[in-house]
């Protein structure tokens, strides 16, 4: 199988195990050991636009790469020497490069930043969700609603040669769609996000948060219990009145999508009669 794909030039993957102090990744393979030459790691290496800690991050988690051979020592130890850079290279000229602003993808969380997130878009090539683009209802960081190694959807912002921008927000619904969940007059959960002089904002789902009036003790990250005293869809607010709130360890529920698929030109969160536009265009 591995000789068939250095002769066919077929992308594999496998598990790095350890960065070694000259920044070659060492690779779990079934047969033995695959070392991938630092220069080899990913794109940008050779030059400096790629920092190390691009490598070093990978250890204990899978890598793509191209084999490019085989080598047997004096003692019979196998090596099989690896490019994750050529994989890369290939990723980017068959599928990053001709991306369209709009396009659906997939992503998997690698990192997060106080200011985003970092996704792995393919083999390895990273990209960035800001934080103000991870949801329409304000988090105070990307952790309040992803987990590391998650896989997620993306919408494609734009592409700059081998940068492309993501935002997500977009694929979690707009006003009305995340509104029509709920129904005044019911008692559900929530996580406060916000609490200023005049009221608590309350998070109903990623993409609708309403106001409650001011609730002692309440803090941000809290659950909350929540009393749905009305939905204004014309001025998209939801009125709430506070029952209860609570420290809790909260998991990031896993995403609700209302789009999966294809490619947005334009979407539209406001509702038809709301005086506040909130529109993005691809």
């Amino acid at each position: 199988m591995f000789s068939e794909a250095i002769s066919k030039n077929i992308t594999l993957e496998a598990r790095a195990v350890m960065c070694d102090n000259e920044h070659n990744l060492i690779v779990d393979l079934p047969f033995g050991r695959g070392i991938i030459p630092r220069i080899e790691g990913a794109v940008g290496i050779d030059d400096g636009t790629t920092k190390d800690i691009a490598l070093i991050s990978r250890v204990n988690k899978p890598v793509c790469f191209k084999p490019l051979c085989i080598e047997t020592d004096s003692d019979g130890v196998v090596t099989a020497i690896l490019s994750r850079k050529l994989a890369q290279q290939e990723c980017l000229k068959e599928y990053i490069r001709n991306l369209k602003s709009g396009e659906i993808i997939n992503a998997k969380i690698t990192h997060f930043e106080s200011f985003g997130c970092f996704v792995d878009i393919g083999c390895g090539i990273p990209s960035l969700i800001p934080i103000d683009a991870i949801s329409v209802s304000r988090i105070s960081h990307p952790t309040d609603r992803f987990t590391n190694g998650q896989d997620i959807l993306a919408v494609v912002k734009s592409v700059d040669g081998n940068k492309v921008y993501l935002s997500h927000k977009e694929l979690l619904g707009t006003w009305e769609e995340n509104a029509l969940k709920f129904q005044a007059g019911e008692t559900v959960s929530g996580i406060v996000r916000s609490v200023e002089s005049y009221g608590v904002f309350v998070e109903l789902a990623p993409n609708l948060a309403g106001l409650a009036e001011p609730f002692p003790n309440a803090k941000v990250g809290q659950s909350a219990s929540v009393y749905i005293k009305a939905i204004i869809p014309e001025k998209m607010k939801v009125k709430l009145i506070i029952v209860d709130v609570f420290d809790e360890n909260i998991i990031p529920e896993p995403v609700e999508y209302y789009i999966t698929e294809g490619k947005i030109d334009r979407w539209e969160y406001s509702t038809e009669n709301s005086k506040k536009e909130i529109i993005s265009i691809f």
